[in-house]
């Protein structure tokens, strides 16, 4: 399935350099750039964006690197942190007949997949995520309804609208009533990402129409 990017979408990748992304601490992006394709660069760091946002949808692709000697968390290990702080597993999990919830796919250590849309090392993949901020009180203390997540995996849904309750291991912060950026994870493997984009959601639809 071919995700087309809206024209009101924001491109967070121009396929030819790093400028609207930053390290965690704020420094310059020292993953590498060549045909239209970001990749890991080891010991560089996680990247983030500089635009934040709150409720939105996501479209990026994903290549995990063969590591045919390597085993579970070690082969072809990223993730896509949505706000920076909710864990969207990358991961070679192809092949697996039941993934758990540290598998590609997976809201890291929270949702396993319900499925498995992994396609091989060395192939594109595609994560297609909607997101909804959590929803406080009028007071802005008390949370009413969780974070949840939709992930479209390479066509296919793997998460269903699941309620997400707090960030995952490794998040920028734990500030879930703010809007944030999207976070691209070192984890060590050359993991690569192209065609990132975003498309910003409104908080509630209109209680009105316009008749024609």
């Amino acid at each position: 399935m071919h995700t087309i990017r809206p024209e009101q979408a924001i491109v967070l990748f121009n396929g030819n350099d790093l400028n609207n992304w930053r390290t965690r601490e704020g420094g310059a992006a020292g993953w590498i750039v060549e045909d239209g394709i970001m990749t890991v660069e080891k010991g560089t760091g996680d990247i983030v964006t500089q635009e934040t946002f709150r409720d939105f949808q996501l479209h990026i692709e994903f290549r995990i690197p063969d590591m045919p000697d390597a085993t579970g968390q070690a082969k072809g290990n990223s993730g896509v942190y949505i706000q920076g702080r909710y864990e969207i597993q990358v991961l070679d999990s192809y092949g697996l007949h039941i993934p758990g919830q540290g598998d590609c796919g997976g809201v890291y250590d929270m949702h396993a997949p319900l499925l498995n849309a992994c396609k091989p090392a060395m192939e594109w993949q595609s994560y297609d995520i909607v997101f909804r901020a959590p929803r406080f009180d009028q007071a802005g203390r008390e949370i009413h309804d969780h974070a949840r997540i939709t992930l479209i995996q390479n066509g296919m849904v793997v998460q269903n609208n699941v309620q997400v309750t707090g960030p995952t291991g490794g998040a920028i912060d734990h500030n879930v009533d703010d809007p944030g950026p999207l976070l691209l994870q070192d984890h060590g493997d050359l993991v690569s990402y192209r065609n990132i984009w975003v498309m910003e959601l409104p908080l509630v639809g209109s209680d009105t129409y316009e008749s024609r």
